[in-house]
């Protein structure tokens, strides 16, 4: 008998072995229609795996589990791609089609170039196999045979790849009804039921790349695809993807003049007078929110010993992404991380629990190797800025001080025009310092602060970062892009190392418990995030220039000097239009310069002491006071407002 424990602890019982498929049956005729895959004991697998000794199992449905049901559908459509290509090019040779973010792709070996002319030609195969709804089968084989049967095939590729595979026995997906199948692909799975359950698929993009990054080996073809359940969400992502094309913010960040790269610095980001502006506006505000949750700010060298990224572990686990240089014949690092200049900040005098929770921040200017090809306008540069805290506490103060910073980073957030916040928790990675007892202690801890605030969250198994595990922050701009932003990891590893003490009640020492904590992450990287959410047409507070000031002939060009003086004088950034243009065009140029407001001036403006407001993004416009803008504006201003000022109340 085989008995099957459901996720709400729920049993069925079977007098035989069962395949997924059988389970979701026995559930109910709609779940069956709907189930894709199974888990197992927690590991994905194929629906038809036959389940021969009791087991949890979790039916796998777009609703039940849409990451692991699109990931699925995704890594199917890869398998579908590759035999498209070969019906068209016999000669092709496969290497390997992983997902990745947003879809997948197959390295392909071929003389011939695939071109984005032939992309309908692919797909119009691939629609073909989807219409076909055929079964993808899963073949296993003795590790010996397999590597024989490759071999006799001749795919040096598949050969590499099953020589790399572990275990005894390697596996092969088979598409069709026939036993031996239509198609054959090495491929550890799972996959689909069935071809037809793939629904929506688009090839997007051709590149090159080397056989596991190898400079010396073949440059292979690299054809990248998305697919999605359904042709609505098809639609909806290649509409997001023109939308982001729009706002692109190395696009807007050339267009409105806030930075640049250049040849001798590349992924060393310039940042110009008004991309300065947004910099210095965030940082103030950064540091208000610190100071008023307890927070005091430090700084650190930028070039350390290295002898103290031994210490701190970074060595070990992170060396591959460091510079080096050497001073006075001895070795230095360029720092990757602030956390090591925190620990001998704490450890150059005493501390008491009386201090705890000691909470100190930092903007500290770090440095990290990127290939050449990874990098991407602020979003992935070789030097940023981390908005970094370290709060040093008692076990005891850990939830509250999770909680606390959870609280502040909501906050950061909102105000910044972000609300769509989800949270992740990651757990112990194979590469980490620090004993298991430790890791478990850690994530229970974050756990529990989780917890206390009722916060749904998804968990990221192996993900946490070398010293401990985290809790990212993903949040989702205005087109439904999600971004990494804040973390927040918990350390009992780094305290250990660098014997980080205080002096308890009873005038022990023990030891602290580090908590690492960024909340904007990288500050270039999240203004690039800010440019494309808000298209650069940023709030008021934010706006590199907030007011132009525009005549409608020189006759009232005196009178619009006298309200940029008094603009001024209010410490609104502004400017004025004095060019010899007709109105028509200073507004269309301000609206295409992003100007929250546009002021005109003309003679009837001149003899009440008023101006006409033109709002940005808006046609109708509104006579004010001159005071009366002023004072509105200012205080949108100090409240951070992110709405525009639409009306005179």
């Amino acid at each position: 008998m085989v008995r099957v424990i459901l996720p709400d602890d729920s049993q069925l019982e079977f007098d035989r072995p069962v395949t997924g498929l059988e389970v979701a049956e026995r559930i109910g005729p709609r779940l069956a229609r709907q189930a894709l895959a199974v888990r197992l004991d927690g590991e994905l697998r194929d629906l038809a795996t036959v389940i021969d000794a009791d087991s949890r199992v979790q039916i796998v449905t777009h609703q039940s589990d849409p990451e692991a049901a699109l990931d699925l559908l995704r890594h199917s459509c890869a398998h579908v791609m590759a035999e498209a290509v070969c019906r068209l090019f016999p000669e092709a040779q496969l290497v390997y089609g992983p997902t990745v973010e947003n879809g997948f792709y197959y390295d392909i070996d071929l003389d011939r170039p695939i071109r984005p002319e032939d992309f309908p030609a692919i797909e119009a195969q691939m629609d073909q196999i989807v219409q076909a709804d055929e079964p993808f089968r899963r073949r296993e084989m003795d590790r010996q045979a397999a590597l024989a049967k490759l071999r006799a095939e001749g795919n040096r590729y598949k050969i590499d790849n099953a020589g790399r595979a572990a275990g005894d026995t390697l596996s092969f997906y088979v598409t069709g009804a026939d036993p031996n199948g239509r198609f054959e692909d090495l491929c550890r799975g799972p996959h689909l039921p069935s071809t037809g359950r793939i629904g929506a698929f688009k090839i997007m993009s051709i590149a090159g790349a080397y056989y596991r990054g190898d400079a010396r080996e073949k440059m292979l073809q690299r054809v990248y695809g998305t697919a999605f359940p359904d042709k609505k969400q098809l639609a909806a992502y290649l509409n997001q993807l023109e939308e982001a094309k729009k706002r692109d913010h190395r696009v807007l960040g050339r267009q409105m003049d806030l930075f640049s790269f250049q040849e001798e610095g590349p992924g060393f980001a310039f940042f110009h007078p008004k991309g300065m502006i947004i910099w210095n506006e965030m940082v103030d505000y950064w540091r208000q929110v610190n100071r008023r949750a307890g927070y005091q700010e430090v700084r650190t060298p930028i070039i350390l010993n290295e002898q103290l990224w031994h210490q701190s572990g970074h060595w070990d686990n992170y060396k591959e992404n460091m510079y080096f240089t050497r001073i006075d014949e001895v070795d230095y690092a360029v720092k990757p991380m602030n956390c090591p200049g925190g620990c001998l900040i704490y450890k150059n005098r005493p501390h008491s629990y009386r201090e705890l929770p000691l909470r100190v921040a930092e903007l500290g200017l770090v440095h990290r190797h990127e290939a050449s090809g990874v990098l991407h306008g602020l979003l992935r540069v070789r030097q940023f800025t981390q908005d970094d805290a370290h709060i040093y506490c008692r076990a005891d103060q850990i939830e509250s001080e999770v909680v606390a910073v959870m609280d502040l980073a909501f906050e950061i957030y909102r105000t910044f025009g972000l609300t769509d916040i989800r949270l992740e928790l990651s757990t112990m990675p194979e590469k980490h310092i620090g004993t298991e007892d430790i890791w478990n202690q850690a994530t229970d801890a974050l756990k529990g602060a989780l917890e206390h605030k009722k916060i749904d969250y998804a968990l990221n198994p192996g993900d946490g970062a070398f010293y401990g595990p985290k809790i990212d922050f993903h949040v989702r701009d205005c087109i439904g892009r999600s971004w990494q932003l804040g973390t927040i990891q918990l350390d009992f590893s780094m305290p250990e190392r660098f014997d980080l003490t205080y002096v308890d009640r009873d005038n022990s020492e023990k030891r602290p418990v580090m908590i690492h904590r960024a909340i904007l992450g990288s500050l270039e990287r999240f203004l690039g995030i800010l440019i494309e959410h808000y298209a650069g047409a940023f709030p008021l507070w934010l706006a590199p220039e907030q007011v132009r000031v525009m005549p409608i002939s020189e006759k009232t060009n005196e009178y619009a000097r006298q309200v940029l003086n008094r603009l001024q004088e209010a410490n609104l950034r502004c400017t004025i239009d004095q060019a010899d243009d007709k109105i028509n065009a200073k507004i269309k140029r301000a609206h295409d310069q992003r100007v929250p407001y546009m002021l005109i001036v003309g003679p009837s403006e001149a003899q009440s002491d008023t101006v006409t407001v033109r709002t940005r993004g808006r046609k109708d416009q509104q006579k004010w006071p001159v005071g009366q803008f002023i004072q509105i504006a200012a205080q949108d201003i100090a409240r951070r407002r992110l709405d525009r000022v639409d009306s005179a109340g």
